[in-house]
C-alpha cells in the first residue's frame, strides 16, 4: 500500500513539478509577449513619430520649408540643396522667390535631384546664427552636407544654370544651329566652342573656364555642320549674341587657354553700353572689371536717343578698361540705385564713374552737358588718374542738433564726429532698412539717457544720402565708435542691440566690449 502510494505520490509529485514548471513558462512567456508587445508599441510610435517629421518638411511651390526641427533631415536626405535664407520684410528676397520658385520646378520637371530650400532667419534664428548669416537674402549650397557659398544670379535661368555647372559637366553639347540660337534668344550671350577632343590643353581649359564662369552657358561640339556654320575648325571659339548695333558673331583670336578664354568672355559677354537692371547687375557688378562708367537718363526724354548714341561711341574708348552701364531713371525699380548715387530724375541726363574695391569710389564731371568731347574727357582724365572722388552730402538740417540723437550729414560729420572731447557713437543707416526701423525706439531711448552728459554724443546719419571719406559702409545699420582724445580713431561697434548693450559699452571699456558679437543683429544688405 504504502508502495503504491509512494508510485502514486511520486508520479503526482512529477506531474505537480511538470504544471507547475509549465505555469512557470506560461508566466515568462506571457511576461514576454507583454515585453514584446511594449516593444512593438514603441516602436509603432517612434515610425509615426518619424514619419511626422518627415511629413514636416512642406514645400511651396517645389521650395522645401525647413526649420531648425527638420534641417539636418533634409540636408542629409538630398545630395545636393541650394537654400536661401530670407526675412519675410525683405524686398531683395520677395523679388527673388518667384525666381527662386520656377528654378526649382524648373528641375524638378526635369528630374534633377537637385532640391532648393528656403528658410525664415527672422524665425529660426540659430540656423542663421550657424551659417553666420549676415544679410538677406543668403543663399547657400550644400553638397553631401558640406557648405558652399553661392555666387550665382538671381535670375531662374542663373540659378538653374549654376547648380548644374556645379554638379555636372558645365559644357552643354549641342549638334544644331537651333539650340545656339535658342539659348541666345534666352540669354542673349552664349559661347560656342568645336572639339573633337575636350581632352586636350585647350579643351581642358574651356571645361576649367565653363566651370569658373557663372551666368554664361558655354557649348561644345563635334559637328562638322555646325562648325561650318560658325566658321570653326577643331580647337575654335566663338561668342554668340544678340545685342543692339553690335557684332553678332565674334571669333576668338589667338591660342585658347584659361586666361585668355577668360578675358574674351569678359570683354564680349556684355555690350558696348549694358542697360541696369535686377537681371544685369550681377553680370555688372560681379565681373572683374571694377571701373565703371555710368550714365543716367530718362528712357522717355527728348534727349536719351541722342545721349545714348553719343554714350555708345565713347564706350568704344574705354573697352576692356571700364563697363558702360546705363540707368533709365523713369523706372520704378531703379529708386535704389538713384537714392545710392544722391541722383533725381528732374536732374535730367547725369554721368558718374565708380570704382568698386573695399567701398564705392565715386566720381562726378564738372560739366553738364553731355557731349561725346566731354564724355570721352570724363572717361580719360578718370582713366589717368586725374579726378578727385565725389562725396554725397546732404545740407546741414537747422536743428540737426536739437533732439538727443544728432543728425549728422556729410558736410558737418568731421566737425562733430572727430571733436576731441567727445565720445560719439554713430549710426549709420537707411531709411527703408527694417532692422533700422526696429532699432530706432532703443537708439531714441539711449539718446535720450545722454542727452545731458558732457562727454558722449548720439548720432546718426543716413548712408544713402551722405558719405563720408575712409568710412565704408556694407551694411545697414552699421554703428562705429568714434573715442574722444584719439585723432581720427574708429571703433567697429559689433555688440548687442539692447539698450543695456549699448550703455554697457559706453560706461565701459568700449574695444573690448565692441568685440562681443554674440548678441549682433543681422545687417540688411
Amino acid at each position: 500500500r504504502s508502495g503504491l502510494y509512494s508510485v502514486v505520490s511520486s508520479q503526482s509529485s512529477v506531474s505537480s513539478g511538470i504544471n507547475a514548471e509549465y505555469g512557470e513558462f506560461q508566466t515568462f512567456h506571457l511576461y514576454f509577449k507583454r515585453i514584446n508587445l511594449r516593444a512593438m508599441k514603441l516602436f509603432v510610435v517612434a515610425a509615426t513619430l518619424l514619419a511626422l517629421s518627415l511629413a514636416e518638411i512642406t514645400e511651396e511651390e517645389n521650395v522645401m520649408v525647413l526649420t531648425e526641427g527638420n534641417f539636418d533631415e533634409a540636408i542629409a536626405a538630398n545630395k545636393h540643396v541650394l537654400v536661401e535664407f530670407y526675412a519675410p520684410w525683405c524686398g531683395h528676397c520677395k523679388a527673388l522667390a518667384p525666381e527662386y520658385a520656377k528654378a526649382a520646378t524648373a528641375l524638378k520637371d526635369e528630374g534633377s535631384e537637385i532640391r532648393l530650400a528656403k528658410v525664415d532667419a527672422t524665425e529660426h534664428k540659430k540656423l542663421g546664427e550657424r551659417f553666420g548669416v549676415r544679410g538677406y537674402p543668403t543663399l547657400k549650397f550644400f553638397v553631401d552636407g558640406k557648405e558652399k557659398e553661392y555666387n550665382g544670379g538671381r535670375k531662374s535661368p542663373d540659378i538653374v544654370s549654376w547648380l548644374k555647372k556645379k554638379t555636372g559637366d558645365p559644357c552643354k553639347v549641342v549638334s544644331t544651329k537651333d539650340e545656339v540660337d535658342g539659348e541666345v534668344e534666352s540669354s542673349h550671350f552664349t559661347v560656342l566652342a568645336a572639339f573633337t577632343d575636350r581632352s586636350s590643353a585647350a579643351g581642358a581649359a574651356y571645361t576649367q573656364v565653363a566651370s569658373d564662369t557663372d551666368g554664361v552657358v558655354f557649348m561644345v561640339t563635334d559637328n562638322t555642320d555646325l562648325m561650318a556654320e560658325f566658321g570653326l575648325t577643331d580647337g575654335g571659339v566663338v561668342a554668340v549674341r544678340d545685342f543692339a548695333d553690335e557684332e553678332p558673331r565674334v571669333v576668338m583670336p589667338g591660342e585658347v587657354n584659361a586666361e585668355s578664354l577668360s578675358s574674351f568672355v569678359s570683354a564680349n559677354r556684355l555690350p558696348s553700353v549694358v542697360e541696369f537692371s535686377d537681371e544685369t547687375a550681377p553680370t555688372i557688378f560681379g565681373g572683374d572689371i571694377k571701373s565703371h562708367f555710368l550714365v543716367f537718363s530718362d528712357s522717355s526724354s527728348e534727349t536719351n536717343k541722342a545721349t545714348l548714341a553719343t554714350f555708345r561711341k565713347v564706350s568704344k574708348t574705354v573697352a576692356g578698361k571700364m563697363i558702360c552701364v546705363y540707368v533709365d531713371t523713369g523706372k520704378a525699380d531703379n529708386g535704389r540705385i538713384l537714392e545710392f548715387f544722391g541722383i533725381k530724375k528732374d536732374m535730367g541726363d547725369v554721368a558718374r564713374i565708380i570704382l568698386l574695391g573695399e567701398g564705392v569710389d565715386k566720381y562726378a564731371p564738372d560739366f553738364t552737358e553731355m557731349t561725346e568731347e566731354n564724355l570721352a574727357k570724363f572717361g580719360a582724365d578718370y582713366l589717368a588718374g586725374n579726378l578727385k572722388k565725389h562725396l554725397n552730402s546732404e545740407e546741414i538740417p537747422e536743428d540737426w542738433d536739437a533732439k538727443p540723437v544728432k543728425v549728422l550729414v556729410g558736410k558737418n560729420f568731421a566737425d562733430v564726429v572727430y571733436n576731441a572731447e567727445k565720445d560719439v557713437l554713430v549710426e549709420f543707416y537707411a531709411p527703408w532698412c527694417g532692422h533700422c526701423k526696429q532699432l530706432a525706439p532703443i537708439y531714441d531711448e539711449l539718446g535720450e539717457k545722454y542727452k545731458d552728459h558732457p562727454s558722449i554724443v548720439i548720432a546718426k546719419m543716413d548712408s544713402t544720402a551722405n558719405e563720408v571719406e575712409d568710412i565704408n559702409i556694407r551694411g545697414f545699420p552699421t554703428i562705429k565708435f568714434f573715442p574722444k582724445g584719439a585723432e581720427n580713431k574708429v571703433v567697429d561697434y559689433n555688440g548687442g542691440r539692447t539698450l543695456e548693450d549699448f550703455v554697457s559699452f559706453l560706461d565701459g571699456t568700449h574695444d573690448e566690449d565692441a568685440e562681443d558679437k554674440k548678441d549682433s543683429a543681422k545687417d540688411e544688405l
